[in-house]
């Protein structure tokens, strides 16, 4: 019988991966279908939410059908994470309560070790890696990942740091939040493999739909399940997926993230795992807009004399564009970022006057949402305080445009009820 250690240890069968009666393989069918398995006792063709917190023992005080606790496994959450590591082309994934505790995991299956990061990358990551884990010994390097040879020097620098013990860790985020910098995804992990270390790519603005990049050589796929995956602003979770030579590592970093997820109990909660694979099936349909209303939008604004610059890999006159050409498989997702003319006082005037768009953190539902990044970063950012970024949602691209044209229009007016 399966017994009670094993499953504490237990690596949930995320390796399968998806197939259909039919044998479907496009990206689009294969979201459309994501978790759906045929009730074999109800005939119910969506999937049920396991809520419990605890599982029956079989007389023998074995653990036959697979669970004994919510925290170190649940049928909803393994639907999940077998559902996600399917579409990314991964063995394994992880499911945690937001994309920050995911995140949070891989630094703690490293400590002592040595992280390189980009330059412009999201906060969030950059605040946890110098202030939490600074203090478990973790070592971290920032640099401009869009140059490839500034980034070959600081890996080899870091894997250098490395050779008395502790994990080497290269983390990409492209495009970067907020200044959509991007980062050729295959010649890093090529680096990084060379001297022995790991690649983790931060996926949550691309999403599997527009590229996978356990493909081209990552060795784990982060998501913040909040936002495209999730799609609705209605749910917070994160999640690793591993590649197959990491996951059958048992003595590799992603072994010790699974212990992290089973033994500190950050796992993503039933009903926010079932809420993703609902918001997953209409993944494809949403991207498209997403995409389609973002490379709109970003041409109306690349125009705009009240606009200095656009940040969106979409646009030729991007320094990313032909790496984000072939790696994004020319979908550019729905981020982009925009400095406005006449500094920070204009760039709020601006988001103070816009009607459509949300003034909001998070990124990736159906409304569009609009942010100062640099007043909700730290005082030391690298961000413009010029600087709005938008997630593009999927109302009409004309509403998009005309609200932001109004909004420019005032961008030297500040706001007042009168503007109501």
């Amino acid at each position: 019988h399966t017994s009670s250690s094993t499953l504490l240890t237990h690596t949930p069968d995320s390796a399968r991966s998806y197939s259909s009666p039919l044998g479907m393989s496009a990206i689009d069918t294969a979201l459309a279908h994501a978790g759906c398995e045929v009730d074999p006792t109800t005939g119910a063709i969506t999937p049920p939410i396991h809520l419990s917190s605890t599982f029956e023992r079989d007389r023998d005080l074995g653990f036959e059908r697979g669970f004994i606790y919510a925290r170190v496994d649940n049928p909803t959450r393994r639907a999940l994470e077998t559902t996600l590591a399917s579409l990314e082309g991964g063995a394994q994934a992880a499911a945690f309560g937001s994309g920050q505790a995911a995140a949070a995991a891989v630094l703690q299956a490293m400590p002592g070790g040595h992280i390189v990061m980009p330059d412009d990358i999201y906060h969030g990551i950059r605040t946890l890696a110098s202030t939490v884990f600074a203090g478990w010994g973790l070592k971290r390097t920032e640099v401009d990942m869009s140059i490839l040879s500034k980034t070959t020097r600081a890996i080899e620098a870091a894997a250098t740091d490395c050779r008395d013990g502790g994990r080497l860790v290269v983390w990409i985020e492209t495009p970067s939040n907020p200044q959509t910098k991007i980062t050729d995804i295959a010649a890093v992990a090529a680096v990084t493999h060379r001297l022995g270390g790991v690649v983790v790519v931060d996926s949550t603005w691309v999403t599997p739909w527009i590229c996978t990049p356990i493909s081209l050589g990552a060795d784990i796929v982060l998501h913040s399940l909040t936002k495209y995956i999730g799609g609705h602003s209605d749910l917070t979770g994160g999640c690793l997926v591993a590649s197959e030579e990491l996951a059958a590592d048992k003595n590799g970093i992603f072994a010790a993230i699974r212990q992290v997820q089973t033994f500190v109990g950050g796992g993503m909660s039933p009903f926010d795992c079932w809420l993703c694979l609902r918001g997953i099936r209409s993944l494809g349909a949403r991207m498209r807009l997403h995409c389609s209303n973002a490379a709109k939008v970003a041409a109306f604004l690349d125009t705009h004399p009240g606009v200095d610059r656009v940040h969106y890999p979409g646009l030729p006159s991007h320094p990313g564009h032909a790496v984000a050409a072939r790696q994004m498989k020319g979908k550019y997702g729905g981020m982009l970022s925009f400095e406005v003319a006449g500094g920070e006082r204009a760039a709020i005037n601006v988001a103070a006057h816009l009607k459509l768009f949300r003034r909001a953190t998070s990124l990736g539902g159906t409304e569009s949402l609009v942010e100062h990044r640099a007043s909700i970063e730290p005082a030391d950012t690298p961000t413009p305080r010029s600087l709005l970024r938008v997630s593009i949602g999927l109302e009409a691209p004309e509403d998009l445009v005309g609200d932001l044209e109004r909004a420019l229009s005032l961008k030297d007016t500040p706001w007042s009820s009168a503007h109501l």
